[in-house]
């Protein structure tokens, strides 16, 4: 019975894992771990310590990485901390207030608004604003790539 309940609850972790390499609220990565780490600890399962070792330093690589590379794409194109806090700001904002679309064009429309109104002019308040767009979907990319990854191993384990 208990097996079961891991399960269960071993794929609701890898779905939200999923979901949470888009929505970044969610940290992805590091549930479909746990979704790993659910499924080992039932009958279905049975992973190597090793194998574990690598997908838990793969899923903090990763989200440890999603913070930075933001930065450095905002950084990239010419952004300033005002850019960096307008992405951050306009995701938040995008995501509660213009789903699912908020999540693309808040950061890229913060960023842009935050350089404007520290004196850049458009143009490259625009390009910083693209740095930033940039570095959300490499971000998404990386956490989706990994979190794919332990879905696979997820599931050719489970059958």
């Amino acid at each position: 019975m208990l097996d079961y309940f891991l399960l269960v609850f071993g794929i609701i972790f890898m779905i939200i894992g999923l979901l949470g390499c888009i929505l970044p609220i969610i940290p992805g990565p590091p549930l479909s771990f746990i979704g790993l780490l659910l499924l080992h600890f039932t009958k279905f399962g049975d992973f190597t310590f090793s194998f574990l070792i690598i997908m838990g330093f793969v899923a903090l690589a990763v989200t440890i990485i999603d913070y930075i590379v933001p930065v450095w794409g905002t950084k990239k194109f010419g952004g300033s901390k005002a850019g960096i806090w307008g992405a951050t700001i306009g995701l938040v904002l995008g995501i509660f207030f213009f789903p699912p679309i908020g999540i693309i064009l808040g950061p890229l429309a913060g960023a842009i608004i935050a350089e404007s109104i520290t004196g850049k002019e458009f143009n490259k308040s625009f390009i910083a604003g693209l740095g930033s767009l940039f570095g959300f979907l490499m971000g998404v990319i990386i956490k989706l790539i990994a979190s794919f990854v332990m879905t696979y191993y997820f599931i050719v384990e489970l059958f």
